[in-house]
């Protein structure tokens, strides 16, 4: 199977990028943008695909997609005004604020990962590293030293995956009552430093630029 990876997100590709998304992180978001057509109706309206790269297969379906936070927004945040138009009023403000406590912070010093997925289908096959690749590489050309993701610290097996792609945890942050909304009672944030020159990550398939 061939896999090719793409700066950015075909418009119709958005609903599977959305589904893709909630399959990932609805475990640990369901009870806050639950039920699952709403968040899947809110997720396919906020994805910005410009912060984001996606692995298509050689039938053009999505497998994976990785995104990306700045300061000038992130992958699939979202604003006020889209909780309002999917939730309503009073629900899109509850919500809203329980997720801009989860996810406000920005880190200007390192790249900060928004979230990677792969589909159930084609994990374990390189798709991940693949886009982790390319988030290195974008990382690099917009000049930082090094990588930033968050992981649920009982979630053993994507930690280890970072860890075996040079990841190291540097601290454990706790949500305290948050916890009972989002399922998980902390989180690690772990720092990859990038590539000296050289030292170019290696990668399996191909990489495209753009869309």
């Amino acid at each position: 199977m061939g896999v090719t990876v793409f700066r950015g997100l075909h418009s119709e590709l958005r609903p599977q990028a959305a589904r893709l998304y909630w399959e990932a992180f609805g475990g640990k978001l369901g009870r806050v943008l639950g039920p699952d057509d709403r968040a899947l109706r809110f997720f396919q309206r906020v994805i910005r695909g410009d912060l984001c790269f996606a692995a298509v297969d050689d039938g053009g379906n999505l497998i994976g997609i990785a995104g990306y936070k700045t300061p000038a927004g992130s992958f699939a945040g979202g604003s006020w005004d889209d909780l309002t138009e999917v939730y309503g009023r009073l629900g899109g403000r509850w919500r809203g604020s329980l997720l801009w406590a989860l996810g406000r912070e920005v880190d200007n010093d390192r790249f900060l990962i928004d979230g990677i997925c792969v589909a159930k289908a084609h994990r374990g096959k390189g798709v991940g590293s693949l886009l982790m690749g390319a988030l290195y590489r974008e990382a690099a050309e917009l000049g930082y030293a090094s990588v930033r993701l968050d992981v649920i610290r009982d979630n053993f097996r994507a930690r280890a995956l970072y860890e075996r792609q040079g990841f190291r945890a540097v601290r454990t942050e706790e949500l305290g009552v948050l916890r009972f909304l989002f399922g998980f009672a902390s989180s690690t944030v772990m720092v990859r430093p990038l590539a000296g020159p050289g030292q170019e990550q290696s990668t399996r398939g191909h990489f495209c630029d753009p869309l």
